[in-house]
């Protein structure tokens, strides 16, 4: 299995030189729904999730912050199936304003390290085929493409790297 056991333990990725990570609250509403999350949540569902996959996973999207607490985005870890398989997953969204600015890849690289230090042995990205920023974070973090699948409606990039 690609996915580490449940886990009660708490965790949060190491800050980098302008980032930070934190939890997701009830209070986060407004900044994520800034964010183009593409599902069908909605923001209190998101959040909501979001605080399930801390729950039972001791990991989840955190909320990213400048340094001086600007919110950027989410990015982190959440367990996915991939054809009938569950995986870790890495995934990131940015506010629109502050896109083409590498805080993506800022953040994923450090949430790669979380997951390295969580024992995750294969760490995934799922992208939409359209999405090429994206595609490239996952490239900056030593991922590459893997294969294509069908999730969530349609056609799907997984990208994949061995983190033992």
């Amino acid at each position: 299995m690609h996915a580490p056991a449940d886990r009660s333990e708490r965790v949060v990725p190491d800050a980098t030189s302008r980032l930070r990570f934190r939890d997701m609250v009830e209070s986060d509403l407004s900044h994520v729904a800034s964010l183009d999350t593409g599902g069908s949540r909605g923001p209190q569902g998101w959040i909501e999730w979001t605080r399930r996959n801390y729950a039972e996973h001791g990991f989840g999207l955190w909320v990213v912050e400048t340094h001086r607490g600007d919110f950027v985005g989410d990015c982190g870890l959440t367990v996915q199936e991939v054809e009938g398989e569950p995986f870790v997953e890495a995934g990131w969204h940015v506010r629109a304003d502050l896109r083409r600015r590498g805080y993506a890849a800022e953040a994923a690289a450090s949430v790669r390290g979380t997951a390295r230090r969580l024992g995750v042995d294969h760490l995934i990205a799922i992208i939409r085929p359209d999405n090429a920023a994206s595609q490239g974070v996952a490239r900056s973090i030593g991922m590459t493409w893997e294969r294509t699948v069908e999730k969530t409606g349609g056609p799907v990039l997984i990208f994949g790297t061995d983190l033992s």
